[in-house]
């Protein structure tokens, strides 16, 4: 299981974050930044947890961006680095109006 305090212990060092093109990509097209995600690993919480992900446990993230709109960040930690999978701004018709659990 991934710990949150070692995930925001990771992302104080921007350096520890690893992004694709693309990553960066759907980023550009969705409007978000990294600071987005930094602030959501930092300041957010862990609403689903993958273990068995290959090749690191993943987990899936809320929080609030820069500009204060709930995000969504999928990050897998490797213990030394975090590496970011996807980060988008979740659609209130498919998620319960906390975006922590999604209907059905």
């Amino acid at each position: 299981m991934i710990d949150i305090n070692e995930l925001r212990r990771l992302a104080d060092d921007i350096n520890n974050l690893i992004l694709t093109i693309h990553v960066l990509a759907r980023f550009e097209e969705r409007g978000i930044i990294l600071p987005d995600v930094r602030k959501v690993i930092m300041q957010g919480e862990i609403i689903e947890q993958y273990p068995d992900d290959f090749p690191y446990p993943s987990c899936l993230l809320l929080g609030l961006s820069i500009g204060d709109r709930y995000l969504h960040a999928c990050v897998a930690s490797s213990g030394e680095n975090i590496h970011v999978i996807t980060a988008y701004y979740p659609n209130p018709d498919e998620w319960e109006s906390d975006f922590k659990k999604g209907r059905r």
